[in-house]
């Protein structure tokens, strides 16, 4: 099985996570943290998944996420190059520091963000398959 296919399920795995977690009414900030993990473990795997296919389909390297999300935006891969920079500015405001604040904020986009994950993600497949 090529690098693609791992990392692509590996992803999709971690995106049913983050919608089953974002199914449980969150009551409690322990359920909302567990929703931010889970969007930073999806995010995560997304843009590493952007750069093994890239790889596997010729294109230059990249070395970053914003690299990686700007070629996968100049692929056509995704559409809205803003919401990936807002994950991408999410994703390092929680890695960095914690600020409650902030993370309310984060947590009212995640489904947002996990629609763009997706998108992201049957692109992918769509990739490797063919």
């Amino acid at each position: 099985m090529a690098d693609s296919q791992w990392i692509v399920d590996d992803f999709s795995v971690a995106l049913t996570q983050l919608q089953n977690a974002l199914d449980v009414p969150a009551e409690l900030d322990l359920i909302k943290a567990g929703c931010i993990q889970y969007f930073e473990f999806s995010f995560e795997l997304g843009w590493k998944a952007c750069k093994v296919v890239s790889a596997e389909q010729g294109l230059p390297d990249c070395l970053s996420p914003k690299a990686c999300l700007r070629q996968a935006f100049t692929s056509g891969w995704i559409e809205d190059e803003v919401i990936w920079l807002e994950m991408l500015d999410a994703r390092n405001r929680m890695s960095h520091t914690y600020d409650a604040r902030k993370a309310l904020e984060i947590y009212k986009s995640l489904p947002q963000f996990h629609a763009a994950l997706q998108k992201l993600l049957a692109t992918l497949q769509s990739l490797i398959q063919s």
